[in-house]
């Protein structure tokens, strides 16, 4: 095997991990939430026990100093779109079935995709036209307007979490072009976890000890979870390790069905392909314009 090949199973292997840290911490919020912990309260929890990962790859990387920074306010943007993101996301987990709330969010890239023409000019072709309309004909199957039994409040900030997420994701973009991924990821942690610490004599309750070993699991896999998906875009293209969130529609099915003794709706099975399809399209889509723009500055030079 090559050094290349081997990159690229790290990497599919590191985001496989991702995904199943993702689904587990999206399964304590539900539970934590149930045992009486307020959205603010799992948002900062999450943050304060992610932090030693976080600092503890850092120092053990490339050292305290590599996460200098001459672009304050762009970290401190970001951060204020992760809160909200992850808020948007938590509540969703809390108000719809775990493996709806899933697929619910699978429609980041269709999200993104639409952002990008509307924030960044990007021109979008109509292949990708044709991919965001069939993730959102996948979202009327899952969701059955006028006739589901889920929430539409759930639904709703669902659809809220996913361009909130987007938002990001293209935040992200801008800011990686003078910023290590280490070094977002270290500012968004103590950026968001340290203000929060000032307002929790404020909004944070007593806890019994099941819960707060609940809350520092949730802190530990959001931790695991930012490094492994970190870890994996650097040893591979998103390309190649994007496909492997999809697998979070197993592994959510799955939690529902032991810790919530909920089955996915069959539409959810009819929709749901859909929207990976779409999703794994515009990935494909971007990841050849990339080649094609690449092949075509090296011809110029």
């Amino acid at each position: 095997m090559n050094p290349t090949s081997e990159r690229r199973l790290l990497a599919i292997l590191l985001r496989l991990s991702n995904a199943l840290s993702l689904t587990a911490m999206f399964a304590i919020v539900k539970i934590a939430t149930a045992h009486g912990v307020t959205l603010f309260e799992n948002v900062f929890y999450r943050q304060l026990f992610a932090l030693p990962l976080v600092a503890g790859l850092v120092v053990a990387g490339p050292g305290i100093r590599s996460v200098k920074t001459r672009r304050p306010w762009a970290h401190v943007w970001r951060t204020g779109l992760g809160m909200v993101g992850m808020g948007l996301n938590f509540t969703t987990y809390t108000l719809l079935p775990i493996a709806e709330a899933t697929v619910i969010l699978f429609t980041v890239p269709i999200f993104a995709t639409i952002l990008s023409a509307l924030v960044l000019k990007e021109p979008v072709g109509r292949h990708r036209c044709g991919a965001v309309i069939l993730g959102f004909i996948g979202v009327l199957i899952v969701v059955q307007p006028g006739g589901s039994t889920l929430s539409g409040k759930g639904v709703a900030v669902g659809l809220m979490a996913s361009i909130a997420v987007s938002a990001i994701n293209i935040t992200l973009r801008q800011i990686g072009r003078t910023e290590s991924a280490t070094t977002t990821v270290f500012w968004f942690t103590i950026m968001s976890a340290l203000p929060m610490a000032l307002l929790m004599p404020f909004f944070g309750k007593a806890h019994d000890a099941p819960t707060y070993g609940l809350l520092i699991a949730l802190g530990l896999l959001g931790g695991l979870s930012q490094l492994t998906s970190t870890a994996s875009l650097r040893l591979a293209p998103v390309s190649v390790v994007l496909p492997i969130d999809y697998s979070s529609l197993i592994w959510s099915a799955l939690a529902g069905w032991l810790l919530f003794a909920t089955l996915p709706s069959p539409h959810l099975w009819l929709g749901a392909p859909l929207i990976i399809a779409s999703g794994l399209y515009i990935v494909y889509r971007e990841h050849k314009l990339h080649l094609e723009q690449t092949a075509s500055a090296v011809a110029n030079d």
